[in-house]
């Protein structure tokens, strides 16, 4: 009964849920001196167990279906808060704005510094394609309107308050090392959602 009265919940918290698991098992690895031969390749395993979940509950993200027809600025509107974002991500590092130091990020190159094409090419398509998805309908479709109630599913996207996008968009932010350039992006997608009424354009 439990499951069936918070399924909605379920099913938008547990791929988000299991790819934050992934990260923190590379943490404790880490912290734990456990040698992985390349640990690079969790990134592959994350993504397809995280995108096998998405596919297995695809059926239950109305969200992704029957959304409103948009103007097409609205549409065109996407890509430009994407590179806006992008260019901001890329340029918000310094100092008390990266709360992780520098970092190296991933490199698929080996040891001769040839690229790896089959590490590259999967992590570019989980971060363009199962990321996104997962993040979204996590942290907008589901958060941001259960902040305005727990029936998440009776909120207009339309209607979300500006509490709601400001305290979801301040979580999401404080999630990434780069913590103010996630809460503008957060911001950025949390208003993509607001105005078009479709979770699409925000992913």
């Amino acid at each position: 009964m439990f499951m069936t009265a918070h399924r909605p919940a379920f099913v938008r918290i547990l791929p988000f849920a299991v790819f934050i698991g992934f990260l923190l098992l590379e943490e404790l690895l880490g912290l734990l001196g456990v040698t992985v031969t390349d640990a690079r390749w969790l990134y592959p395993v994350k993504t397809a167990v995280v995108g096998g979940l998405l596919a297995y509950f695809w059926k239950e993200y109305d969200e992704l279906r029957g959304a409103q027809a948009n103007p097409i600025w609205m549409w065109l509107a996407a890509p430009l808060v994407g590179i806006l974002v992008f260019v901001l991500w890329v340029n918000l590092d310094q100092g008390w704005l990266n709360l992780g130091g520098d970092s190296t990020g991933y490199d698929p190159r080996n040891a001769s510094g040839a690229i790896e094409w089959p590490l590259a090419t999967i992590r570019i398509l989980g971060a363009a394609l199962v990321v996104p998805l997962m993040e979204e309908l996590f942290w907008r479709s589901f958060l941001m309107r259960w902040i305005d109630s727990k029936e998440f599913q009776s909120v207009s996207p339309l209607a979300v308050s500006l509490r709601a996008m400001l305290m979801s968009s301040l979580i999401f932010g404080v999630e990434h090392t780069l913590w103010f350039a996630g809460i503008v992006a957060g911001l950025a997608y949390a208003w993509l959602y607001r105005a078009t009424g479709n979770l699409w354009p925000a992913i």
